[in-house]
């Protein structure tokens, strides 16, 4: 009489499952850095619920009502402001549903509301619950959801933000752990083995738990050789349009590009090359948006909110002092990517569009063209008027306050650590006018103390302020970090300074020949902030802090005489040129090079780069062809392994006929194949006597019996599994 299989203790089955769960939690972290989600705790308590509930395997009409109202209630939470138990937001998510799922058939797929996106990653969340538990629990095969995962993990520490190295460590000893685990449950199941004493005491776990510890250790401890092969994501980057996420997130991986929220800053961003408009103009230069007037500590805001008033109610940037080019520019936006407020250069004094009037905010300087009903116009394209400036030196020097009401552009918060404003005093101790300690502070940021980077950038938590810690303990960062840090520090030395916010010049993509214009292109790398100055006498000048970045602007240091243009004309360029860096927001006629911190990505256009590159891509392919020719070559081997495998672990009697076509196939391939009008039996005794063996005649023997007769009862299995496997052997020798 056959005795029942003795399943081990349940207390296994539960840490195998926990290693599972842990396994998939490392799927939630990276979220709220390449996402917009800002929390995942109630996702994560959602997925315990339903794992938990898989795992106590309740009647499966409990479980789904139990589950499903954890669906609707988190739902609830996340999107309504109504109660639970009120049924008009259940008809808003019906209505929700309907728009999102018509989306879905018309592959709309950006169309999808947070409120559907959310819905689905529950669903999935459900989906997941089953199918680790079956995976788990009933299967007990882990690997392929270790490797999914090591996968997943590898792939976002590659091309994204995210620092995989102490998820890597965890899911190594989770994993190392659930194999254990796994197989002891196994060989316990096939064996129909009783372990009484097993199953009243965990101690046989301390060896395994021992063994991963140990190596563990030792793999963090022992020397590892630094990266062999260039950092692919600046090569694909470079060559991919629309990399990356959203712009907007606190703290998560953003996009870079344009936006409207300044208020918490920091955090890393991703590439994006995408066109958003271009330019016909003389010369490079920035191209402004707007302004911010009050630091938070955190980022930036508005002193007041907006109002637009007539473009020619508002004074000239610059004074009659200042010395003018008189030009124009042609914008045109690309696709979908039109701003709602104007791009224009310094100097800017009219608008020339196809319809509405140009108007400007009294205090970030925003300009927007509004119809006769005071609504704004996008446009498309339009031509605008501005006076280029050329600022004079000597002029900056002696500029002096005149009792102007500046305060707002004076403004810093008391939560401002003193050893901020300490620093301001040590740079500019030596200097005497506001210009030049405006050039000192300027200068600082080009020390190799300060590094241009967008991965890894820290986002201010608590009371830490923004400022403090990048020029204290980060010291590296883009141009956020440094512009908000030059105007800080020179408000806290009474200067006049405001944050600026636009676009650098973009990429000549089209040299103008005679009397043309360049066109320019300008993408959302090329967003971009910096510093403006108020001069008494010359108005607010733009300065330069990013490191690896130039001022556009003219600066001369002797008076213009109106008739010829000095040639001793500076651009301000004292600032660090190295390229090491990569600028998010470049200038279009410097490299677009790609986000790291040392890595000299900006040799990822170069002539030198792409041959290497080229022979990488060549030696890949030669390694994937060979390869794929030894895979070839052993196919026979590897199928006879997993025929073999499937035929030791269950002598079923599908699986004994499986394995003994699947010997006819591997006798055919070797050239010995069954001639027609042979029976088995002479096949078999040809077979033996080629391979100096009995083993085919008595694989046929019960073969027969059990083709025939129907007879599996007397079939010696084991003996037969080995059987196999010794001719197989043998044949493949």
């Amino acid at each position: 009489m056959n005795k029942p299989k003795q399943h081990p203790s349940i207390f296994y089955t539960l840490i195998l499952y926990i290693c599972g769960f842990i396994l998939f939690l490392e799927w939630f972290y990276p979220l709220q850095e390449i996402t917009d989600t800002t929390s995942i705790s109630i996702f994560m308590l959602y997925g315990v619920l339903c794992f938990l509930l898989s795992f106590i395997q309740i009647r499966w009409w409990l479980s789904f009502l139990l589950k499903g109202s954890a669906l609707l209630f988190v739902l609830n939470s996340l999107f309504f402001t109504i109660g639970f138990f009120n049924p008009l937001w259940f008809g808003e998510l019906i209505q929700d549903t309907i728009v999102n799922v018509q989306a879905l058939f018309n592959r709309a797929w950006y169309e999808f509301t947070p409120l559907f996106r959310s819905m689905l990653f529950l669903i999935l969340i459900w989906l997941m619950s089953y199918l680790l538990h079956y995976w788990f629990v009933i299967r007990k095969r882990v690997f392929l959801f270790i490797l999914l995962t090591i996968a997943y993990l590898t792939v976002l520490d590659t091309f994204t933000v995210y620092d995989g190295s102490t998820a890597i460590i965890r899911i190594f000893i989770t994993s190392f752990l659930a194999l254990g685990i796994a197989h002891f449950m196994r060989e316990m199941d096939r064996e129909a083995l009783r372990f009484t004493f097993v199953k009243k005491s965990a101690i046989w776990l301390l060896p395994l738990i021992a063994v991963v510890l140990f190596s563990s250790a030792v793999g963090l401890a022992a020397p590892k050789f630094s990266p062999q092969w260039p950092d692919p994501v600046p090569f694909i980057q470079s060559s991919a349009e629309n990399a990356g996420f959203s712009r907007e997130g606190n703290g998560a991986i953003q996009k870079v590009g344009y936006g409207e929220d300044d208020s918490r800053l920091g955090g890393s961003f991703v590439q994006d090359y995408t066109p958003v408009f271009e330019a016909e103009v003389e010369e490079e230069h920035y191209w402004r948006v707007e302004t911010k007037d009050v630091y938070t500590g955190k980022g930036w805001e508005m002193s007041q909110d907006s109002k637009f008033v007539e473009l020619a109610k508002i004074p000239p940037m610059f004074q009659e002092d200042v010395h003018v080019d008189r030009k124009q520019a042609t914008i045109a936006f690309q696709g979908d990517e039109a701003l709602d407020k104007l791009v224009h250069p310094y100097g800017f004094n009219h608008v020339e569009a196809s319809e509405g009037e140009a108007y400007i905010d009294t205090t970030s300087e925003a300009i927007q063209v509004m119809d006769s009903s005071n609504e704004p116009i996008t446009l498309q394209d339009y031509t605008v008027g501005y006076e280029y400036p050329t600022f004079q030196i000597e002029a900056l020097r002696e500029a002096s306050s005149t009792g102007e009401s500046l305060e707002a552009y004076t403004q810093i918060p008391d939560s401002l650590p003193d050893r901020v404003v300490e620093l301001a005093e040590e740079i500019t101790a030596n200097e005497e006018t506001q210009y030049d300690k405006t050039k000192a502070i300027e200068s600082y940021f080009s020390s190799t103390d300060f590094t241009y980077q967008t991965t890894d950038v820290p986002v201010p938590e608590g009371d830490q302020d923004y400022v403090d810690q990048f020029l204290f303990e980060s010291k590296a960062g883009y141009c956020d970090n440094f512009s908000t840090s030059m105007v800080v520090m020179l408000r806290a030395l009474d200067i006049p300074a405001r944050w600026a916010k636009g676009f650098t010049g973009g990429e000549l993509i089209d040299a103008g020949t005679g009397d043309e214009k360049n066109t320019y292109e300008i993408t959302n790398s090329n967003a971009h902030s910096w510093v403006e100055v108020y001069f008494p006498g010359s108005g607010w000048v733009p300065f330069e802090p990013t490191k690896g970045f130039t001022n556009l602007t003219d600066f001369q240091t002797a008076p213009v005489d109106g008739t010829a243009t000095q040639q001793d004309t500076l651009k301000q360029s004292e600032q660090e040129t190295d390229k090491d860096e990569q600028p998010a927001e470049a200038s279009p006629d410097k490299k677009k090079e790609e986000e790291s911190e040392v890595v000299p990505a900006a040799e990822s256009k170069s002539g030198t780069t792409t041959n290497v590159w080229m022979w990488g891509i060549i030696a890949a392919i030669l390694l994937l062809l060979i390869i794929a020719i030894m895979v070839y070559r052993s196919r026979l081997r590897l199928q006879s392994k997993w025929v073999g495998r499937k035929f030791t672990t269950d002598n079923h009697v599908k699986n004994y006929q499986e394995a003994y076509h699947f010997l006819m196939k591997v006798l055919q391939k070797q050239g010995e194949p069954k001639q027609p009008g042979e029976t088995l039996r002479e096949y078999a005794l040809k077979i033996d006597e080629k391979y100096e063996t009995t083993d085919m005649q008595k694989l046929t023997e019960h073969y027969e019996r059990l083709i025939y007769r129907d007879d599996n009862k007397s079939i010696p299995k084991t003996e037969m599994a080995q059987l196999w496997k010794n001719l197989i052997k043998r044949i493949l020798t």
